[in-house]
């Protein structure tokens, strides 16, 4: 299973951005996947996860009201759409990608997924 994520870039406070995650090869039925961040110097945090299944859905308060987990099954993709973004949103973001259902209170735990992207790196600067 390989996982291509994509979409980040430079973006001024207050833009927008949209990220993919797409996933191939072996085909999950009832995944949960998941978006996480990583900033230079910090530990790698939990930002939005989603159960395939039932669209359940989980967000870091960090991100709540501003970014949107979605997903496309035709294209076996998942989405993250960025409003608002701040400063401190800079980071490299990396999808993950779990074969089964999670309970959502295990969104946030890394070591709870199977499959990682390589990561793509968001600037948010004036």
């Amino acid at each position: 299973v390989q996982l291509q994520a994509s979409g980040g870039g430079l973006v001024q406070p207050g833009g927008s951005l949209r990220l993919s995650c797409e996933a191939s090869g072996r085909v999950f039925t009832s995944p949960t996947m998941a978006w996480f961040r990583q900033a230079p110097g910090k530990e790698r945090e939990f930002v939005a996860g989603m159960r395939w299944g039932d669209r359940n859905t989980r967000y870091s308060n960090s991100v709540k009201g501003r970014f949107t987990i979605s997903r496309d099954n035709a294209k076996n993709t998942v989405y993250l759409q960025m409003n608002s973004l701040k400063p401190d949103d800079t980071a490299v973001y990396y999808c993950a990608a779990r074969e089964n259902n999670l309970i959502i209170g295990a969104f946030g735990q890394p070591k709870m997924y199977d499959y990682w992207g390589q990561g793509t790196q968001v600037t948010v600067s004036s």
